[in-house]
């Protein structure tokens, strides 16, 4: 049997892996830190552009068996193109992000892993066999770990890559024995050819296997979502990473786990959600409990967006969560239910990309420092202050943060008219523990400095850099006689946190500035996110 393969489909995937190419190449080449990350940035638009012109015309599919009917292992259709437009701009975002990072890390090879990344992505939303969707997430995942690692004098650095090397392998492992479990039981490998044997009835003596393998699978696929109990590997590798690359791993790494997990479960799995419909919901809850309790002790930025995170992913799942209830698994209800993830994911992405924009704009190229670093920061820097603190009530879903708000409107209504109360009742307890970390956070931002004790020479900070909190003194003994270090040691943490300079500036304002006006918009017109979500729920 001779396979056609339809090129025009596979044009975005071609595109990405091209770019990770070229990246290497123009750094092999020119050796210029400005040329590689534009050439990289054409490449990447030139992928969006690519997905949106495929998605926007005809169904296609390639790589299919003759039977059963639609077991193809790639198809572009309007929700494909959608995952991949967004794979892109994320990656877009975090590629402005990364002035400052890149006058410390090699520019070539941070392209490239990022391209590379971005290129799993982009397949991970053509995808429709196991195989195949395994592969791109894991292709997705794979170059993170060096982009963690990335700072190699920095020993929080790796030991998070370490720490999110061991924990993916683990997961990839569980993924493929409940890959390899389902395909004993049912014979099938595609996701269309999965439903279609569980729809028709496993042997009575596979049905068990058929069962343990799609949570195996499941649980696999949630070690990329950072949902609870697989969730010890985020706050590490966040903290660790350089901002930019944290920024990413919050946003398009979690946005890929969403993707499979909503594949797997929409388009393979549906004839036993009664099984997995209750699993995802203890998923839901015990991750946005958890992630939202631990965040409130966090006193680091970093950690506690990557608790918060861990919140959020709570969030984006609770609405499959409603298929643990009959209602909820009706025709009707289904769309519904993937839509409102969707959305929210989509929400969720554009707001946290502004909140580590805000701290990269704050912070220059030091890490994302201590909760008492940002004291005051707002009101030396107004413009990044207000898109910061937009960001943070956004994640706590009330105004004027409209995007996250409506995100939570569209879960809680998706949950009710699911049949799922109970999980809508969580959902708001949760939002509500979530004020208590986010608000104070916006507060500090604005709260007035310290004032400066008597007879302490304090360097005056540059314009736009937050103001590290003092350290508790001894009294006033130590601040007549203040030792050489003491004096110093402002001076430092302010040139280490200190503002972007120069044309590094220009592009983290303007990609922050981008990421702020496209939450401000999707706010105020929601349901543009909404029919975008539709599509992938079609």
């Amino acid at each position: 049997m001779t396979q056609t393969i339809d090129h025009a489909a596979l044009l975005p995937a071609y595109l990405a892996a091209g770019t990770a190419v070229l990246a290497l190449l123009v750094d092999l080449a020119v050796a210029r830190r400005v040329v590689t990350v534009a050439a990289t940035a054409a490449g990447v638009a030139a992928v969006a552009v690519a997905a949106w012109w495929v998605g926007t015309g005809p169904v296609r599919e390639t790589f299919c068996l003759a039977e059963p009917a639609g077991a193809c292992s790639w198809r572009a259709d309007p929700g494909s193109a959608l995952v991949a437009v967004v794979f892109a701009l994320l990656t877009l975002g975090v590629l402005g992000l990364s002035g400052y990072a890149l006058r410390s890390l090699p520019a070539g090879e941070y392209c490239f892993l990022l391209a590379a990344s971005m290129t799993g992505g982009v397949v991970l939303g053509y995808s429709r066999d196991l195989i195949t969707l395994v592969v791109a997430l894991e292709t997705l995942t794979l170059p993170l770990y060096a982009l963690v690692g990335l700072r190699r004098r920095s020993v929080d650095s790796a030991q998070g890559a370490v720490t999110f090397f061991v924990v993916s392998v683990v997961s990839v492992a569980v993924t493929l024995l409940g890959v390899a479990l389902l395909y004993a039981a049912t014979g099938a490998l595609h996701l269309a050819g999965v439903a279609d044997r569980l729809a028709a009835g496993v042997p009575a003596e596979l049905a068990t296997l058929a069962t343990v393998g799609a949570v195996l699978v499941l649980a696999g696929l949630l070690f990329k979502v950072a949902a609870v109990p697989f969730h010890a590997w985020a706050p590490a590798a966040y903290d660790g990473a350089p901002v930019p690359v944290a920024a990413y791993l919050s946003t398009a790494s979690k946005l890929g786990g969403v993707v499979a997990v909503l594949y797997v479960v929409v388009l393979g799995l549906r004839p036993v959600l009664d099984v997995v419909g209750p699993a995802l919901a203890g998923f839901a809850v015990l991750t946005m409990t958890v992630g939202n309790l631990v965040a409130l002790r966090q006193r680091r930025m970093v950690r506690l967006l990557a608790w918060s995170s861990v919140a959020q992913a709570g969030y984006i799942l609770v609405p499959l969560g409603a298929f643990a209830v009959g209602s909820g698994r009706a025709d009707a209800a289904l769309p519904v239910a993937v839509s409102a993830t969707v959305a929210y994911t989509v929400f969720y992405v554009m707001i946290e990309l502004a909140a580590f924009g805000s701290v990269v704009a704050l912070r220059g190229g030091a890490d994302g420092g201590t909760l008492d670093a940002y004291r005051g920061a707002a009101r030396r820097s107004r413009l990044v202050g207000a898109a910061f603190t937009l960001a943070l009530v956004g994640l706590a879903g009330l105004p004027p943060g409209l995007a996250g708000l409506f995100a939570k409107v569209v879960v809680i209504r998706s949950l009710l008219g699911g049949g799922a109360g109970w999980l809508a009742v969580i959902v708001a307890v949760n939002a509500v523990i979530g004020l208590a970390y986010y608000l104070p956070v916006a507060a500090r931002l604005y709260a007035p400095l310290p004032a400066p004790a008597a007879g302490v020479p304090v360097p005056a900070p540059a314009a736009g850099a937050p103001v590290p909190a003092p350290a508790a003194g001894p009294g006033p003994a130590a601040v007549a006689a203040p030792s050489p270090a003491a004096v110093t040691q402002p001076a430092t943490a302010l040139a280490a946190a200190g503002p972007l300079r120069g044309g590094g500036a220009r592009v983290t304002a303007a990609a922050l500035a981008v990421a702020t006006l496209v939450a401000i918009v999707a706010g105020f017109a929601p349901q543009l996110i909404l029919d975008a979500a539709a599509l992938v729920a079609g």
